[in-house]
């Protein structure tokens, strides 16, 4: 047997309804005189101020490099020249990696 509706209580007074507005939806333009003297300037200061390029962050001066051998981090000056020779500082160790 299937299940009964619940019937609707008549002393339940109805929600209200909402008034919706109604948008007009139109794309005409008003007549736009040929002397128009309308500057775009409302809201923005214009003080003669020139922007001149962000300073550009500094490259480290050192490298961070870490033994081929004994794994200890070594810092060293960035070198200039595109091959160059490290020697670890570790006393034990004295590995020398070579760079390309």
């Amino acid at each position: 047997m299937a299940a009964r509706r619940p019937q609707k209580d008549s002393r339940q007074p109805k929600p209200k309804k909402k008034k919706r507005r109604k948008m007009r939806l139109s794309l005409r333009q008003s007549k736009i005189k040929k002397t128009d003297s309308y500057t775009d300037s409302i809201g923005w200061s214009q003080t003669g101020r020139v922007l001149e390029d962000a300073p550009k962050a500094k490259e480290p001066e050192t490298l961070t490099i870490q033994c081929d051998q004994c794994g200890s981090r070594l810092k060293i000056p960035k070198p200039k020249k595109q091959r160059y020779t490290v020697m670890c500082s570790y006393s034990e160790c004295g590995h020398t990696m070579k760079f390309n």
